[in-house]
């Protein structure tokens, strides 16, 4: 039987600050970590960890092996003995000289886009980019010992919560940035064209949410390149992943049956077509080097036939919200009654209105029935426990009492927030990724309350 669990969504740069500045992996994520065991949680899920834009979006990385320096520790610097680096020069990370050269001479050309550089550092001539590594080798190096230490504390903080019996659960976007180091690396790798632009941009079709669809304007791998080297950037990339983290989320798992492509000279994503990608071979690539396959599918949305049954052919656990669980339409895979085991249920996720801001959003009538379906769950529950029965507590009852093995809860809906505390809304500019919370807004009987509810639905760590 495998274990029931129960867990967070927090990304690491919304642990608590001083103001104006993000979350960083300082004493914050070991007290996060601290609470996580003492209420009972045992996943500690978060976003992609990668190098942002200047966006701040996780989704949008300058490099997808690359972490987020804005993460590192105030005193960082002291952190970084010179014989670990030493070695960790001796054996760098494949993606490493990639990066820092990247990043150096983005920053030498005022954060311009790689297809815009001069031609011999954009088409990477050798001699061009050993002159410029020469020039610059302070920056360089700075940016080499940002990443050793990043390496270093946060295996650290794995360790850590790995022997409270705490799982960290990552998150990794299907597709990467056109501005990225993976793409000025690899472009043979990706469909461009002579001159390095793309000729085809990702995104997703017209539907019941937009008229237009979403143009993403991310570059489409090159899957028979992919192919012919069995798929080694993807093992890379993968690899990479599995050693920050115990399980990691692919974000659009759709794309690995087939992916909407988009001529590059369109404006929107209205004039695309889905072509299939080889997510068969890829993930048999990937099983005889991860057997276990810590994977989870993120399958939300419209999806065929063709990927669920990619999805069930590995065994893939899938996605639930609980928040689109209530239209009232038959075989809603959100709905109460339609949850399955080998999945991971959410009362919402980073893309979400808080849950009582959802709540909230709704007209009176709708909120009655949604009330009236959780009360029928959990009601009881919640008045024998000595619970809030106010929401979202209803929702996260639910949640818990559901079959899924695994249930994660967005911080905010565990500590009540509405919807000025939403970490993302889709399609909106500016504002995102921001959002942090403070120890004075968690209540002193939060962690009992957790607790009480986790042990009940039979998910405590360590049990």
């Amino acid at each position: 039987m495998n274990k029931r669990q129960a867990g967070v969504l927090l990304h690491p740069t919304s642990l608590p600050n001083e103001e104006g500045k993000p979350g960083q992996l300082n004493e914050q994520a070991w007290r996060f970590l601290d609470w996580m065991e003492t209420s009972g949680l045992s996943i500690w899920q978060m976003l992609p960890l990668g190098h942002p834009h200047e966006d701040r979006s996780p989704y949008q990385a300058v490099s997808a092996f690359a972490l987020n320096p804005a993460l590192l520790p105030d005193d960082w610097q002291l952190l970084c003995d010179e014989a670990g680096f030493t070695s960790y020069l001796h054996n760098p990370p494949h993606w490493l000289e990639d990066y820092v050269l990247f990043m150096t001479i983005r920053k030498e050309h005022h954060l311009a886009s790689w297809i815009d550089w001069p031609h011999a550092l954009k088409t990477r001539e050798p001699e061009a980019l050993q002159a410029f590594s020469e020039k610059h080798q302070a920056a360089v190096q700075v940016l080499k010992r940002q990443q050793y230490v990043l390496q270093k504390v946060w295996r650290n903080l794995k360790a850590d919560a790995n022997r409270k019996g705490i799982q960290l659960f990552g998150d990794m976007p299907i597709f990467v940035a056109f501005d990225s180091a993976d793409v000025w690396a690899n472009p043979r790798q990706f469909k461009l064209d002579e001159n390095l632009n793309p000729t085809v941009v990702t995104g997703v079709p017209p539907d019941y949410f937009s008229e237009t669809g979403q143009r993403w304007g991310n570059p489409h791998y090159d899957w028979e390149v992919m192919r012919a080297d069995h798929f080694s950037w993807w093992r890379k990339r993968v690899a990479t992943a599995l050693e920050d983290f115990d399980l990691v989320r692919i974000d659009h798992f759709r794309g690995f049956e087939a992916a909407w492509e988009i001529d590059a000279s369109e404006e929107t994503a209205i004039n695309g077509r889905w072509v299939e990608t080889p997510g068969v071979a890829l993930l048999d690539a990937l099983h005889e080097d991860f057997p276990s396959m810590p994977l989870i599918a993120e399958d939300l949305g419209i999806i065929t036939e063709g990927v669920i049954a990619l999805k069930n052919r590995y065994h893939l656990p899938g996605m639930s919200v609980l928040q689109f669980g209530f239209n009232g339409l038959p075989d809603n895979p959100h709905s109460l009654d339609e949850q399955v085991e080998n999945s991971v249920t959410y009362t919402g996720t980073h893309d979400n209105d808080t849950s009582l801001g959802w709540y909230e959003s709704l007209d009176s009538g709708a909120q009655t029935w949604v009330k009236e379906q959780l009360a029928f769950r959990v009601g009881d529950k919640l008045e024998a426990l000595a619970l809030p029965k106010q929401m979202p507590w209803p929702l996260i009852a639910a949640a818990l009492e559901s079959v899924a093995q695994r249930v994660v809860v967005p911080m905010q809906d565990w500590l009540m927030l509405g919807s000025g505390h939403r970490m993302n809304i889709p399609g909106v500019a500016d504002g995102n990724w921001m959002w942090q919370f403070q120890w004075e807004q968690v209540p002193e009987t939060l962690e009992r309350d957790i607790r009480v509810l986790v042990e009940d639905s039979d998910r405590l760590s360590g049990e």
